[in-house]
């Protein structure tokens, strides 16, 4: 997984270094001085080659420092890119250990059951269903189940917005539909 992280990461930041235009005049717009898209780009390190900029920013990474987010310098704060991501992190963990919870257990209930009784009408079924339920994309199962189980049945949300502050069991529920979609895919 690191490996394939790391070849990702070349890929990404070598196909960036082919984009036309500058990236500093883009961010400070046509209007920029030359002063100004001088000092912009020495203060981002940009003047340095693309391979010293690339070793900085794993060893950054590595060091936990992932860099400082452009998206808010517009309103005058700087952000970390880590205080973006950490709290989505934190949510699809949330979202993985409730899914590995359900399936699992299911996984291994349904194959061990489908093995001991072979080549009968529940072996067949099973087989049926996982090949069913993996052949379709994520998204369509994801939106079978908020017709079935949000609009027509359960009343489940069909919209969730989990924050930090969310309670546990209310965020247990409004992580059901995701978690069935994932363990759908993942029990085949």
């Amino acid at each position: 997984g690191l490996l394939t992280l790391f070849v990702v990461s070349i890929i990404i930041f070598s196909s960036l270094q082919f984009l036309p235009g500058d990236f500093a005049t883009a961010v400070l717009g046509q209007a920029a001085t030359p002063e100004n898209v001088a000092a912009f780009r020495e203060e981002l390190g940009l003047n340095e080659p693309a391979v010293t900029r690339y070793i900085q920013w794993v060893a950054g990474v590595v060091q936990g420092d992932f860099g400082t987010s452009f998206s808010g310098r517009s309103a005058g704060r700087e952000r970390e890119v880590m205080e973006l991501i950490a709290p989505r992190m934190w949510n699809t963990l949330f979202l993985a250990s409730m899914t590995a919870i359900i399936a699992v257990p299911l996984a291994l209930a349904l194959g061990i059951t489908a093995a001991l009784y072979r080549n009968s009408l529940y072996d067949r079924a099973i087989n049926a269903t996982t090949l069913t339920t993996i052949s379709f994309p994520e998204f369509f199962v994801a939106y079978i189940l908020i017709l079935l189980f949000s609009q027509i049945f359960f009343g489940f949300p069909s919209l969730a917005n989990v924050t930090s502050d969310t309670p546990f069991w209310e965020r247990v529920e409004k992580c059901i539909l995701p978690a069935m979609t994932l363990t759908l895919v993942i029990v085949a």
